[in-house]
């Protein structure tokens, strides 16, 4: 049995987690904004420290904005763009970057306190530390992405956005995990199938979403806009699939292949969370399993509803947003279920303050 911080800490520790958990996901709401308005390129630079300030005179602007026409974005895809109309996509691209050191500031800070205390060790130490590294993993990866976009192409590179949004799920995810983890809940006897269902749905929508990023990455959202047709019919031609060389390349840049990818794979997802859903009522397993699969069951429809409106409506910011955050909502229920019905290979006891104390007295 492993004990866990004193009851206190415990609930502190609770909060800082739900806090940095939603600033993530705010962020990946305001990154998706910045891609849709095309904002990502404004800020040339990478200036961890001197960066957190915007320009602070006309002068400071006028030279962000010398800095940008500099790039291939601005030469050919806004030429003639006025000072007034670049310090609004300069905006989006600040707002995302302040808020990633927002969201490191407080991760980290609170870390140290827990840490000085002595109120994470063990695995939830060890998973802490994690997170930690994949947050300065991220800061890395924003930069290699942006990177991208600054020397011959108009946009990001599509592989590197998809790697980023995918990194940013994935701590975001790792901070759902660990705080259910912190929480208690009986031990649910499941059969090993639903387990692996439960898992398999974590693993297809985090491709999903990749795939997502892939789309929103090529602009592919834009084209072939009809639905369930795709390019004149449910399936399209292969010569238009694997119509560059070598084949692979098409996974990540055919607009035709990677759209087609998203579609089948969201029809796999509902189809996956809708055995699930079934088999989770069928094995005769706790409520709080099968409220769990319903409610994932209904998200991943929501989410293929609006994937679908979007597609027809052309993308606008809108849409596409809330489509994007019930993306989140359904990777937070995939991975809610998928602990739901794992195993913890050791109780979670919290201390109360009073028995501390009673301790150290004695």
């Amino acid at each position: 049995m492993t004990t866990v911080p004193r009851t206190t800490d415990l609930a502190a520790i609770r909060i800082w987690l739900l806090v940095v958990a939603g600033l993530i996901a705010l962020m990946v709401l305001v990154g998706g904004a910045t891609r849709l308005t095309e904002s990502g390129l404004s800020i040339v630079e990478w200036k961890p420290v001197t960066g957190t300030l915007p320009p602070l005179s006309e002068q400071a602007w006028t030279d962000a904005f010398e800095a940008y026409k500099t790039i291939p974005q601005y030469r050919q895809m806004n030429a003639g763009m006025t000072l007034h109309e670049f310090k609004t996509i300069f905006w989006w691209e600040w707002s995302h970057r302040l808020l990633g050191r927002v969201i490191g500031m407080v991760y980290l800070l609170p870390f140290l306190w827990f840490l000085w205390r002595g109120a994470v060790s063990g695995p939830l130490g060890r998973r802490l530390w994690l997170i930690f590294s994949l947050g300065a993993l991220q800061g890395a990866v924003g930069w290699w992405m942006v990177a991208s976009g600054l020397t011959e192409r108009t946009e990001v590179a599509p592989v590197r956005l998809a790697t980023h949004l995918s990194l940013a799920l994935l701590i975001y995810a790792s901070i759902v995990w660990t705080l259910r983890r912190l929480s208690s809940r009986e031990e649910t006897a499941a059969p090993a199938r639903l387990r692996l269902t439960a898992w398999m749905l974590v693993g297809v929508t985090f491709v999903q979403l990749y795939l997502g990023a892939l789309v929103a990455g090529l602009r592919a959202g834009l084209v072939y806009n009809t639905w369930p047709e795709i390019d004149g019919g449910l399936i399209p031609k292969a010569a238009n699939l694997w119509i560059h060389s070598p084949w692979w390349i098409n996974l990540f840049e055919n607009d035709l292949t990677v759209q087609f990818m998203h579609r089948m794979t969201a029809y796999t997802l509902l189809a996956l969370a809708a055995w699930h859903a079934f088999d989770v009522m069928r094995a005769g397993v706790g409520r709080d399993v099968v409220r769990g699969a319903h409610r994932l069951l209904a998200a991943i429809l929501v989410q293929a509803v609006l994937g679908i409106l979007t597609l027809l409506a052309l993308v606008p910011i809108s849409l596409a947003l809330l489509h994007q955050g019930t993306a989140i909502i359904v990777l937070t229920f995939a991975v809610l279920q998928a602990e739901r019905l794992s195993p913890r290979r050791t109780a979670v006891v919290a201390v109360p303050q009073a028995a501390v104390a009673a301790g150290q007295v004695g």
